[in-house]
């Protein structure tokens, strides 16, 4: 029986965005998000844990090599959001409401297939937005 493992990168990121549904007007956007519905924006400092599960291979003792790993996720996700506006600058996020669960499912989206074809598969994305304020998710509809 092969033995499963969780490998777990770290990055992080800074990024604005505004929390807004373009389907209401100001108040009913001010009502429901308060503070994050600022018209000039608002950022946070993020930290993003991509976790991926795998068989270590024999020869090598990873399941997957940190290194390509995390240039993957630099590449595909950081490169595009770090010191970016959410709402205006980041391709993947064009249309989406810019909160912290969609922005999570988004970077899901971006990384399944790379790691995927990488011999591991995408477990879990964990994005802190805030000290106390993070989401998990496990990929599925």
């Amino acid at each position: 029986m092969s033995k499963i493992v969780y490998v777990t990168r770290r990055e992080r990121f800074n990024a604005a965005h505004r929390l807004y549904n373009p389907a209401w007007d100001d108040a009913k956007n001010a009502e429901m998000f308060g503070k994050c519905a600022n018209v000039n924006w608002h950022g946070h400092n993020y930290d993003l844990f991509v976790t991926v599960r795998g068989v270590p291979a024999p020869d090598t003792g990873f399941c997957i090599d940190l290194k390509v790993l995390s240039d993957m996720i630099k590449d595909l996700v950081i490169e595009k959001l770090d010191h970016r506006n959410l709402n205006l600058d980041v391709d993947f996020m064009t249309g989406i409401l810019a909160s912290t669960e969609n922005l999570a499912i988004a970077i899901w989206e971006q990384l399944e297939a790379p790691i995927n074809a990488n011999g591991c598969s995408l477990h879990s994305i964990k994005l802190y937005e805030t000290e106390n304020n993070f989401v998990e998710y496990f990929g599925g509809k």
